[in-house]
């Protein structure tokens, strides 16, 4: 069994302003349907909370060891949230195939955030 780690650590305003900027467009690219309807729920935390996924959906692409891109978009790294509140991770399309070659079992997934940073933390578990 191999653990491997990924962090990343965003500014809230980057987010907003991309957000702010691109619109649709950039939402669309990012964050799935759920996500954005998690996000927007938070009302005047929705920044932090777009920013949180921002960093998980990274620091999910350093620990897989692949970055954003054909092996792992985005949009294909879904973060949601247990009725306990503990956010979890779903893989889709070619971020869940790069985690099924990797032989990936687990994915644990820590957030937080301020008014101005998010941080997420994460571990992958391999086979």
């Amino acid at each position: 069994m191999t653990v491997l780690p990924g962090i990343d650590l965003v500014e809230t305003a980057r987010i907003a302003s991309s957000i702010e900027r691109l619109g649709e467009a950039f939402l669309v690219r990012v964050f799935t349907v759920e996500e954005r309807a998690c996000c927007e729920s938070r009302g005047a935390a929705r920044m932090q909370s777009y920013a949180a996924r921002w960093a998980a959906k990274e620091a999910v692409a350093k620990a897989l060891g692949t970055g954003i891109g054909a092996a792992a978009a985005m949009h294909e790294i879904e973060v949601w949230n247990e009725e306990s509140g503990e956010p979890r991770l779903r893989l889709h399309g070619s971020a869940a195939a790069t985690a099924q070659q990797l032989s990936v079992k687990e994915l644990r997934l820590s957030l937080t955030h301020t008014e101005h940073y998010a941080a997420a933390f994460v571990v992958v578990v391999r086979e």
